[in-house]
């Protein structure tokens, strides 16, 4: 499974000479859980973050677990992981001092990055206007739970309670009982997510931010609502019922889809361990069959019949739930229960061109030859410990630039007389005098990306969706397709009889099967213009090197090594262009020693242990997640890393090549749980809707009257308690021993649960969730698609959805990027205000203005089989 390795993007001796693509940006951070996974993203990318703590030390210092399970501000791993290369200066901003030591750390910063939701806005006397107007060039980065407007501006919220508001977990859980009712509730995926999806999202507004103040000198208020964020981060439940409406099942360890079946998708080897056997189409069911053959264990099954169609591609989670898929299924689950884990010929199941996996622990990755040749993983020292930690270090590789490892994590205040002793720092100030007149988007401001170019060989979500973020942002994205191997079209599809029959309908629609006319494939290329080119063809080669000639980035999502096989290779693209920024992201990233394994979102989350990672204590099943989380994580990674980039170019002149990966994304995401293991040799374990990093209890999803329904509840806090308690008319839940105190209710969970799921049964689910949140209790019903779309009317007012116009499919609704910025908002239309583009639609448009072919000669190509 090797893979050919590049020297210049593989970390080596002159690693730590490379810069971050931030470098020279400072960051003063004042923020908890909700912002501190940000300020670990932009200390990775280079920025100086400075963090602002009381002087007893931020609040996320009590958040578990320990070092050797002592509880105490400097030993907290949570604390130590989203904290990793900051500083910290203690402040005590109820007192003059303090409060004009952070203004004069404010007066030297580029961003300001503030989750206390208006209480820092109060300490030191100036609203977001005025803190704006007394900092002109400073960009002001907010996390808000429900946002700064609508009904909802006031509720309370956790982890918890945004995954179930957000939609994350009415996808994720366990197969429904026979019958199709469920037995089990919803499962929140753990480990903190919704933060970390806010918390990406977030990054990416503030790196267009920066891009936009080098041009004009001008900073702006950047802010996400986390329950925006989250809900806008599942995959194909919103655009299923937002087309066709069509709701979508939760099973296990696999995508949520229209029709439930009770065969995962998952393998359980002899001595207990998980593989996933991810199952395509014609052509996956051609290699299985050959696979199996040579063990003697392919039962029944049978090659695919003559003439089926070997380049059809399934999307997961659109397929139906047939029995004979099942049985495929079950037949490859018996081969995985003959091998003990560490004996699964998983990847001679891979070179057989099957996508199999194994769902690893986020530790065993810690350990991979892979990773560690790639720099994931850092040995970072603590001396005041006397040991070094393993720590998660980076998301990408690049020649240019390298992921700043950084020092451990501050003590409290560990900086505070290094810093204040510091020069005055003056901001950047603007490189030149922007001549061109900026273009408005719909929205009647600008674009902060204008001028940028995209030649965009992106597909699937992973990538695609990520350029189709920067589209959003101002970004001309030319999106090249060819018939032998388009992108995915064929899904969410557009209802028969339009929009007008959507809006009549009361049960799911069927829907159409045209490839123009997929609602997946408009709501992740939406803003794109649209090229079909055959670069196999030597005439289409030389078209797509003249356009990358004006192109500013090279976007692909390719297998590793594709690209370079078809001419245009990294060294090939830096002679046409020497500036140019080429990125490329793939399933494991294309050095190392796994860049030929095929993965797609499920296979990636088996082995970057995300999978694993969520469902009931074992024995239990791990339940993972009900989409392809990676793909959107992925595509928020993707679109950072081209923004970093444009950042390092526009301070150096220098292009780049990056090569980044799903998984990767996936492991940074577990590094809370690989540093335990270093720290403590704890193995990752589930804990279900529990929460026993952040102490609560109750928490977790209670069902609620009607089919399906079901409540989060959250209380960290005596008063919380209290006041449900009161609320559900259970005054002697207050006086039973048992739930005296949160560590009693901790050693006393499941007789908790049973009494607060007692009373939520005979509940309305938003009749409780009002009620509770008015009594200040943190709440949320685990909803759905059509509870998103038909009636959350936060996320309306939010204006979370973005109508556009597609040439084909019509006017429908996508997702909006769903941070907010005050002088240069997104806009899901992009700079040409349409859909996503049909199969080739600009062709002649982009080849006649940007080539200046004439008519005849666009008609030739045509003709050629060129375009």
């Amino acid at each position: 499974m090797a893979s050919l390795n590049d020297e210049r993007l593989l970390p080596g001796p002159n690693a730590a000479a490379k810069p971050g693509m931030l470098a020279g940006v400072r960051v003063i951070e004042v923020a908890d859980e909700l912002g501190e996974y940000t300020g670990l993203v932009l200390a990775g990318l280079g920025a100086d973050v400075i963090k602002v703590e009381p002087p007893g030390g931020s609040p996320t210092r009590a958040l578990g677990p320990f070092l050797d399970d002592e509880a105490h501000p400097e030993r907290s791993l949570f604390f130590w992981n989203y904290n990793r290369g900051k500083r910290s200066v203690a402040l005590d901003l109820d007192t003059a001092e303090g409060r004009e030591e952070l203004l004069k750390l404010l007066a030297g910063a580029d961003v300001l990055l503030d989750t206390t939701c208006g209480l820092l806005n109060r300490q030191i006397g100036l609203d977001r206007g005025q803190m704006l107007a007394r900092f002109p060039a400073l960009i002001v980065g907010r996390v808000t739970p429900f946002g700064d407007t609508g009904p909802w501006q006031d509720f309370k919220g956790s982890d918890l309670v945004h995954l179930a508001l957000g939609g994350v977990m009415s996808n994720c859980g366990y197969d429904p009982a026979p019958g199709d009712r469920y037995d089990l509730p919803p499962i929140a995926p753990q480990v903190w997510h919704a933060y970390h999806i806010a918390g990406d999202q977030l990054a990416v507004g503030l790196a267009a931010a920066l891009l936009y103040r080098i041009r004009t000198g001008e900073g702006q208020e950047v802010s996400v609502a986390v329950h925006e964020a989250v809900a806008k981060n599942t995959e194909l439940d919103l655009m299923s019922w937002v087309m066709r409406r069509a709701p979508l099942f939760r099973m296990t360890c696999r995508h949520a889809g229209e029709t439930p079946s009770r065969t995962p998708t998952i393998g359980h080897t002899k001595d207990g361990r998980w593989f996933m056997t991810y199952l395509g189409g014609a052509k996956d069911e051609a290699a299985l069959y050959g696979f199996l053959e040579k063990y003697g264990m392919q039962a029944d099954l049978q090659k695919p019949a003559e003439g089926a169609d070997m380049n059809a591609r399934a999307i997961p989670g659109s397929g139906s739930g047939d029995e004979r898929r099942a049985h495929i299924f079950e037949v490859m689950q018996r081969f995985i229960r003959a091998f003990r884990y560490d004996e699964m010929p998983w990847q001679e199941a891979q070179a057989a061109g099957l996508l199999w996996a194994p769902l690893r622990k986020p530790h065993e990755n810690a350990g991979d030859e892979h990773w560690l040749l790639r720099g994931t993983f850092a040995d970072i020292a603590h001396p005041e410990v006397g040991r070094s930690f393993r720590y998660v270090a980076s998301k990408w590789l690049s020649t240019a630039t390298a992921w700043q490892v950084g020092r451990r994590a501050p003590l409290v205040g560990e900086h505070t007389a290094e810093v204040l002793a510091e020069p005055p720092r003056v901001p950047a100030q603007p490189k030149a005098p922007v001549a061109e007149a900026p273009r408005l988007s719909a929205r009647g401001k600008p674009f902060p990306l204008q001028g940028v170019r995209i030649f965009d060989f992106s597909w699937f979500l992973a990538s695609a969706g990520g350029t189709r973020y920067l589209a959003a942002l101002g970004a001309e994205s030319i999106k090249v397709e060819w018939k032998a191997n388009p992108d995915t079209r064929l899904a969410a599809m557009a209802p028969v009889g339009g929009r007008e029959a959507r809006e009549k309908a009361t049960a799911p629609l069927p829907g159409v099967k045209d490839a123009d006319m997929g609602g997946q494939f408009n709501n992740k290329n939406a803003g794109k213009r649209g090229l079909s080119l055959n670069i196999r063809h030597p005439k289409g080669l030389q078209i797509a090197k003249d356009l990358i000639r004006q192109s500013d980035i090279v976007a692909e999502g390719f297998s590793p090594g594709v690209l370079q096989r078809l001419g245009l290779g990294w060294d090939e693209l830096r002679r046409i262009r020497p500036d140019i920024i080429y990125i490329q992201q793939s399933g494991m990233g294309s050095q190392g020693t796994y860049g030929r394994l095929r993965t797609v979102g499920p296979v990636a989350a088996s082995f970057a242990g995300t999978s694993d990672m969520s469902g009931l204590p074992e024995p239990a099943m791990p339940v993972g997640w009900g989409y392809s989380y990676l793909d959107w994580m992925g595509a928020y990674s993707f679109a950072l890393a081209i923004l970093g980039a444009l950042h390092h170019r526009e301070h150096t002149g220098e292009g780049q090549w990056i090569d980044a990966s799903q998984t990767e994304t996936g492991i940074y995401l577990a590094g809370k749980a690989i540093l335990d293991w270093s720290a403590n040799g704890r193995v990752w374990s589930r804990y279900g809707n529990r929460s026993p990093y952040k102490p609560a209890a109750p928490h977790g999803a209670y069902r609620c009257r009607g089919e399906d329904r079901w409540l989060a509840i959250a209380c960290f806090e005596e008063p919380e308690w209290r006041a449900l308690a009161r609320h559900a008319g259970h005054p002697e839940w207050l006086e039973d021993g048992r739930f005296a105190t949160l560590d009693a209710r901790l050693a006393h969970q499941d007789e908790l649960d049973a009494a607060v799921g007692g009373w939520t049964a005979t509940q309305d689910a938003y009749a409780a969730m009002f009620a509770l949140q008015a009594a200040g209790v943190p709440a949320g019903v685990s909803q759905t698609a059509a509870d998103r779309y038909d009636r959350d009317p936060q996320l309306a007012a939010l204006d979370w959805l973005t109508e556009v116009t597609g040439t084909k499919i019509g006017r429908w609704p996508v997702i909006e990027v769903p941070t907010k910025m005050s002088r240069t908002p997104p806009y899901a239309g992009g700079p040409i205000d349409r859909g996503a583009p049909g199969y080739g639609e600009d062709n002649e448009r982009i080849l006649m203005e940007m080539l200046g072919m004439s008519a005849d000669e666009v008609r030739r190509l045509a003709e050629d089989g060129i375009i």
